[in-house]
């Protein structure tokens, strides 16, 4: 098993037991920290990032060619966008329309899918996988995994914040790998100068550095 797919199945296990607790179950139908996203709706979005890898999984290969993690993007449409952009409006009314099910059909879908991956994700062969979003390009497996690490990383600690409970702790690989795809992605959006300085120079910092 390649240290992305380790990393990766570590931290959706801390995101789905997060996801399953106490607190986010009575917050389900309160506001999150996430602007139009309620609690459940917010757990909903973080979960997916682990039903996601294990509906993609068993998909065939595509002969797509493989593009860059960051040239992947650079082509979606979603950083730095409004609340009211389409993406994002799909984005809210389909996590609430999902939190509608309610916290105990949310853990065991995540359970399943999260079962499902321990399985398969460890040995699954280097391959490109594709989604009907994206035009006539693909990411390796390895590379998709690394996005939705990414996405669990941040949403945990949006899930955390919003229920007053500590953010859970990251493996070091996990840490490393989602901390330099934000650093490459806020030099993308801000250029290295800011960036730089937001890391070493307090009296010259930007006012934001934010990757997405």
């Amino acid at each position: 098993m390649t240290q992305i797919r380790n990393d990766y199945l570590a931290v959706a296990e801390s995101a789905a037991a997060l996801v399953g607790s106490a607190a986010v179950a009575r917050a389900w139908d309160e506001p999150s920290a996430l602007p139009r996203l309620s609690v459940g709706a917010l757990a909903n979005h973080l979960a997916g990032q682990i039903s996601f890898v294990s509906l993609v999984l068993p998909e065939p290969p595509t002969d797509l060619p493989a593009i860059p993690i960051l040239d992947y993007y650079q082509r979606v449409g979603w950083i730095g966008s409004g609340l009211d952009e389409p993406f994002n409006l799909r984005v809210q009314r389909g996590e609430e329309k999902a939190a509608a099910d309610g916290p105990q059909a949310l853990i065991a879908r995540t359970r399943k899918a999260l079962d499902g991956l321990r399985d398969t994700l460890p040995d699954a062969p280097p391959r490109a996988v594709h989604l009907p979003v994206w035009g006539d390009w693909s990411l390796s497996l390895d590379d998709f995994v690394t996005s939705r690490l990414m996405e669990l990383v941040v949403h945990t600690d949006d899930l955390a914040v919003s229920v007053g409970l500590p953010t859970p702790p990251l493996p070091p690989g996990a840490v490393d790998t989602v901390v330099v795809l934000l650093a490459r992605l806020a030099v993308g959006r801000h250029g290295h100068v800011d960036v730089i300085r937001a890391l070493s120079r307090a009296e010259r910092a930007p006012r934001s550095i934010a990757a997405i």
